[in-house]
């Protein structure tokens, strides 16, 4: 038996990636400043840690040599409105989680590292532009303060990989969704925030979206991402690599492919608000190498994802109205 830390486990993609080590049969301790909104933790045991001082990394990895494996998924971010209105935040926040882990994971003897960037490191494209491989973050040029700040904790994860011998590996997500994730609040990402407004308008309403809809995005589905950070974690890959779908969609085919699902049409009311770049495009064959392909399109996902959402909003209904 394997004995697996995972940190941000009561968020949305290490929520699910303790589900699927637990049907491996590790022993695994979650770590957040927050328990999973949705269903209790599978985790074997679960700690409550502000990952921001670094006694709290410390007390995560304790005792010494107890973990064979870390996933370092813990960060403070979120959809693009959060993005782009708490730039100081992400920027500090995400410094100390990341810097204060690794440096705990080396004292500890730690020696297999997992640490999850962003596709957010690549510079803004333009929608008919070749696919970028992982060499083209560089020269660096992020869209946002997110972007530059994961770029810098890859460098120190792979820095103190090569003093401390970590095996570290380290996948740039593309968009993430499917149930059990956020879904209002201004952390959550396109897919769910799209399913929200559609179930949240009757049959021919409208809508409201930030630009005009045609920024382009891919977006993988989560079991998916768990099986491609396995897949990772047990390749010899031993610098940054892509995981995503290669399906790439404007917001206003999202919005389509959302409303098909939910069996309506609606209207698009075009309004401002922080967009992002206009593209992302970049390849997944390095993740290829290791054998994994993404099983779901994006309305494959969608499919799924939709009616977990619409219960929510119908809960959250009910709530209001008692």
């Amino acid at each position: 038996m394997r004995n697996i830390l995972v940190t941000g486990a009561g968020g949305f993609i290490a929520h699910h990636l303790v589900k699927r080590l637990k049907k491996e049969g590790c022993w695994v301790r979650g770590v957040d400043i927050k328990y999973p909104e949705f269903s209790g933790t599978l985790a074997d045991e679960f700690k409550i840690l502000d990952l921001r001082d670094i006694s709290n990394c410390r007390a995560a990895m304790s005792p010494k040599g107890h973990f064979d494996e870390v996933y370092h998924l813990a960060a403070d971010m979120g959809g693009m409105g959060f993005i782009h209105s708490a730039e100081c935040e992400i920027m500090r926040n995400n410094v100390f989680i990341d810097n204060n882990m690794i440096c705990a994971a080396a004292e500890f003897g730690i020696k297999n590292y997992f640490f999850s960037s962003s596709a957010c490191v690549y510079r803004d494209m333009s929608p008919d532009e070749q696919e970028l491989g992982e060499e083209a973050a560089y020269p660096a040029m992020p869209d946002n303060e997110y972007g530059w700040e994961k770029l810098y904790a890859e460098r120190m994860a792979l820095a103190y990989g090569r003093r401390y011998g970590i095996r570290i590996r380290i996948a740039r997500f593309q968009n993430c969704f499917g149930p059990e994730g956020a879904w209002r609040g201004g952390r959550e990402k396109a897919p769910a925030a799209m399913c929200r407004k559609i179930a949240q308008t009757e049959n021919g309403g409208t809508i409201e979206i930030w630009g005009d809809g045609s920024a382009i995005r891919s977006y993988i589905y989560i079991e998916d991402m768990i099986e491609a950070i396995r897949c990772l974690v047990l390749s010899d890959l031993d610098t940054p690599t892509n995981i995503g779908n290669p399906e790439y969609i404007s917001v206003n085919q999202l919005v389509d492919m959302v409303s098909e699902v939910a069996g309506k049409k609606v209207q698009i009311k075009n309004i401002e608000g922080p967009v992002g770049v206009r593209a992302r495009n970049f390849g997944n064959c390095r993740i290829y190498t290791t054998g994994w392909r993404p099983k779901f399109s994006t309305i494959d996902g969608l499919r799924i994802t939709y009616p977990w959402i619409e219960e929510q909003v119908k809960l959250a209904k009910r709530t209001v109205s008692r």
